[in-house]
């Protein structure tokens, strides 16, 4: 699900202060750490095929994980660029844009998983699924997308598992955070806004708990059922939100 979606919905709904992406980030950082023990194994292969790259070995899987998670991140660092300058990012945080990203994306997703094959593997992540899932990935800069739906959607159109759909989608997730956690550390340590930093914090830690348990139910769970449940929460609460919008 949006967890940046849910972080601007509780001031936007209850009146409360916005602490703005610095707890934003914060809470996807400590989901990447999660991410990380979780696929461990995939991420050492990732970083050991990260050492091949430099010495200019295409050839192993880790190094092919490791390069194509390098192309699936630069979509999303352009359009975030992108969305920085044309000065959009505060714009796009509104109740209304969540509902509609909440519903629509919802929708988008259920009829992917209903429609896409279920025959392709994770090992079979090619350079051309990675650059196709890294524009997908993109669209999540929109509040209420949800960067793991909108790269699982693209991944179950692939024809992927669903549990490797998710698997992809997680470990897209790592660079992708690093890079906002890095931005962020410069941001703060500019500020000197210590006060920040630690909700920040603490905030990270609540994210890794609750992320470390999401993960482990959702990966069992998709053994067996699909993505429905989820699809019908999404659908629900973007239909509230846009009824609060409008009203």
């Amino acid at each position: 699900m949006s967890s940046s979606g849910h972080l601007i919905l509780l001031p936007n709904l209850t009146g409360l202060a916005d602490q703005g992406q610095t707890i934003d980030v914060a809470v996807h950082v400590g989901t990447l750490v999660a991410v990380v023990i979780y696929f461990w194994s995939d991420v050492r292969e990732g970083l050991i095929g990260l050492g091949h790259l430099v010495r200019g070995r295409r050839d192993t899987p880790g190094a092919k994980l490791a390069i194509n998670l390098i192309i699936a991140t630069i979509p999303v660092i352009l359009v975030g660029l992108l969305i920085e300058v044309a000065g959009v990012s505060e714009a796009l945080r509104s109740t209304a844009i969540i509902g509609w990203t909440m519903l629509i994306f919802g929708i988008v997703l259920y009829w992917a998983d209903q429609k896409g094959a279920e025959v392709k593997v994770a090992e079979e992540w090619s350079l051309k699924q990675a650059v196709i899932l890294g524009l997908w990935q993109a669209v999540a800069l929109i509040p209420g997308t949800s960067r793991s739906g909108i790269t699982i959607t693209g991944a179950r159109l692939l024809g992927y598992k669903r549990t490797d759909a998710a698997k992809i989608s997680m470990l897209m997730s790592i660079p992708t955070i690093m890079a906002s956690g890095v931005l962020l550390g410069i941001e703060v340590a500019a500020d000197a806004d210590w006060a920040v930093a630690r909700d920040g914090a603490i905030a990270a830690v609540f994210s890794f708990i609750s992320a470390l348990l999401a993960l482990t139910l959702m990966m069992r769970l998709l053994r067996s059922v699909s993505f429905t449940p989820y699809v019908i929460y999404r659908v629900i609460l973007g239909v509230v939100l846009l009824a609060i919008a409008y009203s």
